[in-house]
C-alpha cells in the first residue's frame, strides 16, 4: 500500500508539474501575437508642414483675394459703365428698352436681384463650390448695370424724369424690381432671425431654417413682392 501510495503521489506529483509546466507555453504563445500585432515603428511618416500651414494650402488665399476682387469690380464698373449710357446714349438706351413693357423690365431686373441673392445664399450652402459664387459675380453685374441705365438711388423718380422724360416709367420700373427683391430679402431675414429666436427647437416652424426649406421661403417671399410691384399699381404711379 505505501508503495502503491508513493507511486500515485510520484504520479500526481508529476501531472501536476506538467500542468504547471503547460502555462507558461500559452503565456509565450500571446506574447508571441502581441509581438505581431505591435508597431514599434511608426508607419506615418512625418511632414515638413504643420496643421495651420496645411489648412493655410487649403484655403487657397489667393482665389478668395481674386474673388473679392471681382466682386469690387462687378460693383463699380457696370453701374459707371450703365450710367454713362443712360446720360451720354439717352435715345439709343430708349430705342432698346421701349420695345418692352413696363411690368417685362421689373420683372428682369428683380429675377437678376434675385438671382444675385439666391447666388450668396447657396454660396452657404454649397461651400464647397465655386460655381455659385461665378453666379453671384455676373449677376451682381447684370443688377449694377440694370441699376445704372436706370439710375437707380433714393430719389430715383426725379433723376429718372431728368434724364427719360416722359419715357422714365420704364426705368422706374426696373428701379421698382430691384426694390422689390431688395425688400423681399429684408422680409426674409428678420423671419428668418425671428423663427431662430423665439420658436423653441422641437416645433414644426423650426424646420423654416434648414437650408433648403428657407431657400423655398425666400422665394415665397419674393414671389410675393414682385407680384405687389406688378399688380398693385406701383409701376404706373411711378
Amino acid at each position: 500500500m505505501e508503495q502503491f501510495d508513493d507511486a500515485g503521489g510520484a504520479e500526481s506529483g508529476r501531472s501536476a508539474s506538467a500542468g504547471s509546466a503547460s502555462v507558461p507555453s500559452h503565456l509565450d504563445d500571446a506574447t508571441a501575437v502581441n509581438k505581431v500585432s505591435a508597431h514599434p515603428e511608426a508607419t506615418i511618416p512625418d511632414s515638413e508642414y504643420s496643421l495651420a500651414e496645411i489648412e493655410q494650402r487649403r484655403a487657397r488665399p489667393v482665389r478668395w483675394v481674386v474673388f473679392a476682387l471681382a466682386v469690387l469690380l462687378a460693383i463699380v464698373i457696370p453701374y459707371g459703365y450703365g450710367r454713362s449710357l443712360a446720360i451720354n446714349h439717352t435715345q439709343g438706351v430708349l430705342h432698346y428698352a421701349s420695345v418692352l413693357d413696363p411690368r417685362g423690365i421689373a420683372l428682369i431686373a428683380w429675377t437678376v436681384t434675385v438671382l444675385t441673392f439666391m447666388g450668396i445664399g447657396m454660396s452657404i450652402i454649397e461651400s464647397s463650390s465655386w460655381f455659385w459664387r461665378v453666379v453671384f459675380v455676373l449677376s451682381l453685374a447684370a443688377e449694377q448695370l440694370i441699376a445704372g441705365l436706370c439710375l437707380l438711388k433714393m430719389n430715383f423718380w426725379y433723376s429718372t424724369f431728368v434724364v427719360y422724360q416722359h419715357q422714365a416709367i420704364l426705368a422706374n420700373a426696373a428701379n421698382l424690381g430691384i426694390i422689390a427683391a431688395g425688400l423681399g430679402v429684408a422680409v426674409f431675414a428678420v423671419v428668418f432671425v425671428a423663427i431662430l429666436v423665439c420658436v423653441r427647437k422641437d416645433s414644426p416652424w423650426n424646420t423654416l431654417t434648414h437650408s433648403w426649406s428657407a431657400l423655398s421661403l425666400f422665394f415665397i417671399i419674393e414671389l410675393a413682392a414682385i407680384a405687389i410691384v406688378l399688380f398693385g399699381g406701383l409701376i404706373t404711379a411711378a
